[in-house]
């Protein structure tokens, strides 16, 4: 039996036991693929109750896109997405490539580390950290570790 879509399957979806919490880390490696369009990188929280097919608040959402050579973050609030973030020093992706995102949730932000270097921050607008329990990561990429 053969599934014409396999993006979805593909798709990590964890759980963020207890929510993010200041120093705390997320750790995302994985291989690129050879000819890759997109990437996602998701924290959120749970739907809300009795509202299933409505996704609850993204704490930090990360859409890296290789064309572009663009990492823009993003959030969403009781269903409205806020302004993107996009200004970036350097784009530390390459096709084909192995890499090691860590996400480190600090008091006022996340911290986005590339390979042991500083890529970007993003500030907090969902407050309630620990309700941030959900984590997707997606796309273009072979993932070989989630912690």
């Amino acid at each position: 039996m053969s599934d014409s879509t396999p993006r979805s399957e593909k798709d990590y979806v964890g759980q963020i036991k207890g929510g993010m919490r200041p120093a705390m880390r997320i750790i995302v490696m994985g291989i690129i693929h050879k000819q890759p369009r997109s990437m996602l990188v998701t924290v959120s929280c749970p739907p809300r109750e009795g509202d299933e097919e409505q996704e609850g608040d993204v704490g930090l959402q990360l859409t890296i896109k290789f064309p572009e050579r663009a990492v823009i973050r993003n959030y969403r609030l009781n269903g409205k997405w806020g302004t993107e973030e996009s200004n970036l020093s350097f784009f530390p992706f390459a096709a084909g490539e192995s890499f090691k995102m860590e996400i480190v949730c600090e008091h006022q932000q996340f911290r986005i580390l590339v390979d042991g270097q500083p890529l970007c921050g993003f500030t907090h607008r969902v407050t309630q950290l620990a309700s941030l329990t959900s984590l997707r990561v997606g796309g273009d990429l072979q993932l070989t570790k989630v912690a």
